[in-house]
């Protein structure tokens, strides 16, 4: 009996390796075509595995080699999808180095070998969540939607809201308090409107329109300390263009900047920041609290001069303990000079960056295919226009990491109609890497949607939410009017 427990020990050996023994193949010319394109990308140490398959289907091999680790995946049809205990095992030995990525296809009744490839694999992590919305491309069919959190360090995607759960309402804006899950904030509109503030468990509803702000709050940032979150009012209008290949305009009649106690619930501001001879729009605060940066344009008549209207980045000095703004407004993006028009502002956590984005005109650049990232260094002042990380499409809203060497952001690149989250590295001399598609599990899954990611946030955890009270409030709870 020993001697035959020998036997098939032996061949099962020899059966795995033959079965590990790769092809001859003939080497070929240029790269492999592969979707999505995950060639010479740095990713985090914890990310999900990097499934994609060849442009062109057929029978092959891809081998990925790292420091002491080997994973192999066979296909008939050339669509790859990594075991995730092996992939994780393989990153965890990889960090700070690189994996090299072998493709062999069979054509013809032969195989043919690509150049290899690399994956660098940082050793910094990115924060384990994203959340985003799903929503139609267009933005006009608002009746189906949700806000979702993702897993980044594999494929587990929660529902946080879905609006079939709420009356098909719009709800939008989610935002967090430096990547924090349990301080965060969203709105709905129309049924069952208002603006909800979830703080370590407890829900509030809020009714933010008043006799002196243009409208209910916009567009949010919060404070570091969670005591505040500063806030646009837009008397917003949309419209479509029959020929243009900006297909959507998006555009404010007026707007101005506010800032919310959350303590005290009263909205704040000065006239430099809700002045009827500019729109103010777009508020970030500074890590520390101390100044809030905001975009702002000369007054115009609207929608005849759409074309015309160009944003400033500007910034002024809050203090948190006063409630008070600084008189001196400082200009970091002069669009008059410029010729270009900025949006988004967002400061990387530790104070060193900030990341916004210029487009040819206006302030909502989401249908802009000239829109572009730009990362201002705040130390230096000196400007990179991120060429490896743009493209010739959309480049938009973006947001970062809690240990600023990984951002994410929306781009049309792939299709020109519906917006993906890229991520991408940028190591502590701000030099970025190449970017790479959100990995999904199934490796059709981007060819199959038919919605857009919309506000990519990454936060530090995952939202611990009571869904059917946070319904309950939503549907039958009164909402707080603020001073």
């Amino acid at each position: 009996m020993t001697y035959l427990y020998f036997l098939i020990w032996l061949c099962m050996i020899s059966f795995s390796a033959c079965n590990d023994m790769l092809p001859d193949a003939e080497e070929l010319k240029g790269e492999a075509g592969i979707f999505p394109d995950y060639k010479e990308v740095t990713i985090p140490c914890n990310i999900a595995p990097l499934n994609f398959k060849l442009e062109e289907p057929c029978k092959a091999i891809v081998v990925l080699s790292g420091k002491d680790g080997q994973i192999r995946v066979d296909s008939d049809n050339g669509s790859f999808q990594f075991p995730e205990k092996k992939w994780h095992r393989l990153l965890d030995v990889s960090a700070g180095g690189s994996i090299s990525v072998g493709i062999y296809i069979r054509k013809r009744d032969k195989w043919f070998r690509y150049p290899p490839f690399s994956i660098r694999v940082a050793r910094e992590k990115i924060d384990p969540y994203l959340v985003y919305r799903r929503i139609a491309p267009g933005y006009r069919m608002w009746n189906r939607m949700g806000i979702y959190q993702r897993c980044l360090e594999d494929f587990t995607e929660k529902t946080f809201l879905d609006n079939k759960q709420t009356n098909n309402n719009c709800m939008n804006c989610h935002s967090f308090c430096m990547q924090n899950p349990d301080r965060m904030l969203f709105h709905q509109r129309a049924v069952h409107a208002g603006t909800y503030m979830l703080t370590d468990g407890h829900i509030e509803k809020l009714d933010t329109k008043t006799e002196r702000t243009i409208s209910a709050l916009v567009y949010p940032a919060w404070h570091p300390s969670g005591r505040y979150v500063a806030f646009s009012t837009n008397d917003t209008k949309q419209d479509f263009h029959l020929s243009d290949a900006n297909r959507v305009e998006v555009f404010d009649n007026k707007s101005d900047v506010v800032v919310y106690d959350v303590e005290r619930h009263e909205i704040i501001t000065v006239p430099h920041l809700s002045s009827d001879d500019n729109m103010e729009t777009f508020p970030a605060f500074s890590p520390d609290g101390t100044r809030l940066f905001f975009c702002s344009a000369p007054a115009k008549l609207m929608p005849e001069s759409y074309r015309e209207i160009r944003y400033n980045l500007q910034s002024i000095i809050f203090d948190p303990e006063k409630r008070s703004f600084g008189q001196a407004i400082d200009t970091l993006y002069n669009a008059e000079e410029e010729g270009r028009s900025a949006k988004f502002p967002r400061v990387s956590p530790d104070g060193r960056y900030l990341m916004y984005t210029v487009s040819d005109y206006g302030n909502f650049s989401i249908w802009h295919k000239d829109a572009d990232l730009r990362l201002l260094d705040l130390v230096t002042h000196k400007t990179d226009s991120l060429p490896g990380v743009n493209s010739n499409d959309v480049e938009s809203y973006h947001s970062w990491s809690s240990n600023s060497r990984w951002f994410v952001f929306s781009s049309r690149r792939d299709d020109g109609l519906y917006t993906r989250p890229y991520i991408c590295y940028l190591d502590a001399s701000g030099v970025p890497g190449k970017p790479f598609l959100l990995p999904q599990k199934e490796t059709d899954y981007y060819e199959r949607s038919l919605f857009s990611f919309n506000i990519p946030e990454l936060i530090r955890g995952k939202i611990k939410v009571d869904t059917y009270k946070l319904i309950d409030i939503s549907k039958y709870g009164e909402a707080r009017s603020l001073k």
